[in-house]
């Protein structure tokens, strides 16, 4: 089952937002000896310009201008984008790309605001049954209601535990979801699909089916026999050297099911060229015309 966001779960998204964003305001004013009291903030630090740059010039062959003198018009400039892609053919490749150039977010006693939402102020309090974060941020407001706070020295040491604690959760969860996929597809195994270039790489490039959602590997040494690929980095795709063929993120093909191995969580797929081909050849479908009614 694909998950939806529906008006309902934006509207409580906006009410957490609210509410973890009051919070750390409103802590953030306290001083103690006229300085802040240490509080475990959710911060996001602006994009790496290593991994910006390559973007902005892949999003410029779309049309796409960014204004990257500043953080803030950097961030105009990326709601723009995403508010410009939408139903265009590029939007699912610009829009994966655009999350990569982002920093991680993390959890840090040191407040440098978070750069995602554009809040100043960020930190995680809405979810103490799920998120330890959450707990510290519940004890500190705790004392503050009650004029019995106490400084934690340590808390930096926490906040940097519970950020390697997420990233490793974030790891289990995408291994579970792997291996379950790899589970299902094994009823597969010699079938085609439709799908849709989620990653390239010097070694090949992943494809998600559209039907499952199932993400598997197209080992470039398939391809040797169609022809001699390689990765050409600022474009984001493999191209042929005879051919001129291009696979690139974003880019529907179809494959084949070769494997599916649990010990390793991997699935195999090859790419089905006269299928692939055919569908790019293909023009599109007319609507059918309406019949006329007949005379009675």
């Amino acid at each position: 089952m694909i998950k939806e966001s529906k008006e309902a779960h934006q509207l409580i998204e906006e009410f957490m937002l609210l509410a973890n964003r009051t919070v750390a305001e409103n802590v953030g004013k306290v001083k103690v000896e006229k300085k802040d009291i240490p509080f475990p903030y959710r911060v996001h630090d602006t994009p790496d310009e290593m991994k910006l740059l390559p973007f902005v010039e892949f999003a410029k062959k779309y049309g796409h201008v960014f204004d990257t003198k500043s953080p803030e018009g950097i961030a105009r400039s990326f709601n723009q984008m995403l508010q410009d892609v939408q139903g265009k053919p590029e939007q699912h490749v610009l829009e994966q790309l655009g999350i990569r150039t982002m920093a991680k977010a993390i959890y840090t006693t040191e407040n440098i605001g978070h750069y995602g939402l554009g809040f100043k102020h960020y930190c995680h309090f809405t979810s103490p049954i799920r998120r330890y974060p959450d707990v510290l941020v519940h004890r500190i407001v705790f004392d503050l209601q009650n004029n019995q706070l106490q400084l934690d020295k340590k808390l930096e040491q926490k906040c940097k535990h519970c950020s390697e604690k997420e990233r490793a959760a974030m790891e289990a969860e995408r291994a579970s979801n792997k291996y379950k996929q790899v589970e299902y597809i094994q009823n597969y195994i010699g079938d085609e699909f439709e799908g849709v270039i989620s990653g390239v790489a010097s070694f090949g490039f992943w494809v998600e089916t559209i039907e499952h959602k199932c993400e598997g590997l197209v080992s470039i040494n398939s391809l040797f026999e169609y022809d001699d690929f390689r990765l050409i980095e600022g474009e984001y795709c493999l191209a042929g050297m005879r051919s001129g063929r291009r696979f690139r993120m974003g880019d529907k093909v179809t494959i084949k099911v070769v494997s599916a191995n649990l010990a390793r969580r991997q699935i195999d797929y090859e790419w089905v060229v006269a299928r692939s081909i055919a569908d790019e050849n293909m023009p599109p479908e007319r609507p059918a015309k309406a019949k006329k009614p007949r005379k009675k």
